[in-house]
C-alpha cells in the first residue's frame, strides 16, 4: 500500500470521530428543550423585578466576552493545528521561539484586560443592586431555619398593636435597619415547616406574599446554619448569616406564583427548604396582612442569632 494511501486511511477514524461529536453537539443544542425566545437569556429564566434586568445583561455580557475568548482561542488553535501539521511541513520539530517579548507582554496584558472590564462591570452593577432606599415601601424579615423559612412584615397592619423598633424578637436586627422600620409597626407573620405546602398550587413551602409595583427590602437573618435566599426568576440570591444581617431591594413587575429555596447547603434536609413566592396587586396584599392578623399570626417571631457589639458596628453605613 502507497505512503497516501495508508495516510488516507489513517485520517478516517478521525474524520468518523468528528462526525460524531458535532452530531452529539446538535442533539444536544437541539434537545435541551429551548426555544428561540429563551436564547438571548442564556439559560436564565424571565426576570420579573425593576433589578433583575442588571444581572440578565452582566449574565450576557460575560457569556458575549467568553465567546469572543472562546473564539479567538479555538481559532489559534485550529490554525496552528492545520497549518503546522507535521505532514505538511515535513518538519519533525519545528524551530523553537524563546523570549519573545511582544507575544510574552500579549498573553500577560490581554487577561489583565479582559479580568479587570469583567470586575469593574460586576462591581458597578453588585453596588447598584445592594444599594438601600432612604425608606422603603415594605421590609420583610425573612428567618432562615433548619428546615423552613419564616416571614415578619414589618407593617402597620390595622388592629394590631406593637412596635417593631423596640420588639424583642427583632434584637437581631441591627439598628441600621431598624431605624427604617415604620413607626407603630405590630407586624403580622408567616412561618413554615418541610411539610408546609401553597394551597393553590401544591408546591412545597411557606409563600411570601409580595405587592407588585412596590419597592420590597428583605432583611435576612439565621436562627442557625448559613442559608441562602433565593428566588429564581429575581436572578438574585443572598446568604442567610447567623449573627450577621444582610439585605436587598427588589421592586415586583409581574403577577404570579414563583420558586424559591435554600442556596446554601445548610444540612441532612436542605432539599427541603422550600418556599413560594406570590406578588399581587397592592390591595390583595394588604387583604392578605389583614387575614394573617385574623388568623392570630400578629407580631413577629424571633429573627435569629445577635449580632455581636463589634459586629453590630462595624457597618454603620448603607451600601
Amino acid at each position: 500500500m502507497s505512503p497516501n494511501g495508508s495516510d488516507r486511511s489513517s485520517r478516517r477514524p478521525m474524520r468518523r470521530k468528528l462526525l460524531q461529536v458535532l452530531t452529539a453537539g446538535v442533539v444536544l443544542a437541539t434537545a435541551s428543550g429551548c426555544t428561540y425566545k429563551d436564547f438571548p437569556r442564556l439559560g436564565m429564566p424571565t426576570p420579573v423585578t425593576e433589578e433583575a434586568p442588571r444581572i440578565l445583561s452582566l449574565w450576557q455580557g460575560s457569556w458575549a466576552a467568553a465567546l469572543v475568548t472562546g473564539i479567538l482561542v479555538w481559532g489559534l488553535i485550529i490554525w496552528s493545528v492545520i497549518f503546522h501539521r507535521r505532514s505538511r511541513t515535513k518538519v519533525e520539530v519545528p524551530p523553537q521561539t524563546r523570549y519573545n517579548m511582544p507575544i510574552e507582554a500579549l498573553y500577560t496584558v490581554v487577561p489583565l484586560i479582559i479580568v479587570s472590564v469583567l470586575f469593574y462591570f460586576t462591581a458597578r452593577d453588585e453596588s447598584k443592586l445592594l444599594s438601600l432606599a432612604e425608606k422603603p415601601a415594605h421590609t420583610v424579615n425573612v428567618v432562615g431555619y433548619q428546615w423552613s423559612w419564616g416571614f415578619n412584615y414589618v407593617e402597620d397592619v390595622p388592629g394590631v398593636k406593637g412596635d417593631a423598633k423596640t420588639d424583642g424578637n427583632l434584637e437581631a436586627i441591627p439598628d441600621r435597619f431598624r431605624e427604617d422600620f415604620p413607626a407603630n409597626a405590630g407586624g403580622v407573620y408567616d412561618a413554615g415547616i418541610p411539610g408546609t405546602v401553597n394551597p393553590q398550587t401544591g408546591n412545597p413551602g411557606p409563600t411570601l406574599w409580595l405587592p407588585k409595583g412596590e419597592k420590597v427590602r428583605f432583611v435576612l437573618t439565621s436562627r442557625d446554619v448559613i442559608h441562602s435566599f433565593w428566588v429564581v426568576p429575581f436572578l438574585m440570591k443572598q446568604d442567610v448569616i447567623p449573627g450577621h444581617t444582610n439585605s436587598f431591594e427588589v421592586t415586583p413587575t409581574q403577577e404570579g406564583t414563583f420558586l424559591g429555596k435554600c442556596a446554601e447547603l445548610c444540612g441532612v434536609d436542605h432539599s427541603r427548604m422550600l418556599f413560594n413566592v406570590k406578588v399581587v396587586s397592592p390591595e390583595r396584599y394588604q387583604q392578605h396582612l389583614a387575614e394573617l392578623a385574623k388568623k392570630g399570626q400578629t407580631g413577629y417571631i424571633p429573627a435569629g442569632i445577635e449580632q455581636t457589639d463589634p459586629a453590630r458596628n462595624s457597618e454603620t453605613n448603607k451600601l
